[in-house]
């Protein structure tokens, strides 16, 4: 018998049975559609954490307070902070620097009008949007001359601005209000996008000393001293990196008066490591994710072997017949083959087609962008026609050893 025979005859097996065969294909649809979507999710959270991350320079360092210390064994533990004071003494002492931004950050409701926005507003000196790679869309930065004279003015992020000013074009020389006072808003920000619950665009930016001096006071001051959430530095290049990490350490060290024995106060984040660590974190969750999705096409093998043993004990005169005028084994064995590649191949090609359609819906929801890659598609086609493949066999070798004889008389 031709191939292309075996072939037309284990379509027609399947057409027959038309709503059996779509049932059968349905645990493939689904584990194919699950792969290529959960990857698709994975790779596009991959790719959004580390352009946020590679957005603020892969030579950022953050500097923040670490944990609290203990001042000798069995007393309690003294808060750990980072003062302004430390700011001054690393602007003037770090060498091999593009940039140092100190900030303090509160949470207010900023109001204009009937509109309002729970935000962050960071107090910031003029380096903040150079270090950090902000730009200014419309009006201006805050410069010196803002901290000096503790100008209540602001920059406000591009979610911010549409949040305030739904119907305003450019919101610059408006008016914010902030703990019920008035900010003038000097300038928007472009949009840097944002990151699963973290959205870069819903921020405002004040001079460091307004917000000292009007809006966060006693809350930031401890030990008679000005604090701050964090102290961003950008290192002139990514081989400084380590030798100003170095510096840091050894400035804020004897800045706090720390003994040898003593454990930092500090702790200091290296983008680059932590862009390292997220992407193999995030890699190897969508690869968990792929392979939990997997699960469910070994389900859809299962049922694509127990549909095909049906078939060959429904069939067995048939099968019967054919060895009686010459089938070979080989025949009958590459039919029920054909049979069980058709639906897996079936399944697999609409699962993919499924999980795509997934993965744009989820894009347009702007929940995430998700992002079908030709690998995970490859990969989760090959593992569909491998279970077909694998789960067929079984039942073809059944059918293609029944003895003549002993399937004709088959009831």
């Amino acid at each position: 018998m031709l191939i292309s025979q075996n072939i037309l005859t284990a379509l027609r097996g399947l057409m027959a049975n038309k709503l059996r065969s779509a049932l059968t294909i349905l645990g493939i649809v689904i584990g194919v559609a699950a792969v290529v979507a959960l990857m698709a999710i994975g790779n596009g959270a991959t790719s959004s954490i580390t352009s946020r991350i590679a957005s603020n320079g892969s030579n950022m360092l953050n500097i923040q307070a670490g944990r609290s210390q203990r001042p000798v064994a069995g007393a309690p533990y003294t808060p750990a902070y980072l003062y302004y004071a430390d700011y001054e003494s690393l602007a003037r002492t770090l060498t091999d620097i593009a940039g140092i931004a100190p900030a303090y950050q509160g949470r207010f409701t900023v109001t204009q009008g009937i509109n309002s926005s729970s935000t962050s507003v960071t107090g910031v000196t003029e380096d903040y949007l150079k270090v950090n790679n902000y730009e200014i869309a419309n009006g201006r930065a805050i410069n010196a001359n803002d901290r000096t004279k503790q100008n209540d003015v602001a920059l406000i992020g591009a979610t911010t601005a549409t949040d305030l000013f739904p119907n305003t074009p450019d919101p610059v020389g408006m008016e914010i209000r902030i703990n019920n006072i008035n900010f003038t808003v000097i300038g928007v920000l472009k949009s840097k996008g944002s990151t699963g619950f973290t959205n870069q665009d819903d921020l405002v930016l004040i001079p460091l000393e307004t917000g000292y001096s009007r809006l966060y006071c006693a809350n930031a001051s401890q030990n008679g001293q000005k604090v701050l959430n964090v102290i961003a530095v950008s290192a002139s290049s990514a081989d400084t990196v380590d030798s100003v990490s170095s510096q840091i350490t050894f400035i804020l060290r004897h800045q706090h008066h720390l003994k040898l024995a003593d454990a930092d106060d500090f702790r200091i984040s290296n983008q680059a490591q932590l862009l390292s660590t997220l992407s193999g974190v995030t890699s190897t969750l969508t690869t968990f994710l792929g392979a939990i999705a997997a699960l469910s096409l070994l389900v859809g093998g299962i049922g694509i072997m127990n549909i095909t043993l049906v078939s060959v004990s429904e069939r067995t005169r048939e099968i019967g017949l054919r060895k009686a005028v010459g089938a070979r084994k080989d025949h009958i064995l590459f039919q029920f083959l054909v049979e069980t590649m058709t639906l897996s191949i079936t399944g697999g090609v609409i699962g993919i087609l499924l999980g795509a359609g997934i993965a744009e819906v989820v894009t347009l929801l702007k929940l995430i962008t998700a992002q079908v890659t030709f690998s995970s598609v490859m990969l989760s086609f090959s593992f569909a026609v491998a279970i077909g493949l694998f789960f067929g066999i079984y039942p073809a070798y059944r059918a293609a050893n029944l003895e003549p004889m002993e399937a004709l008389r088959s009831e």
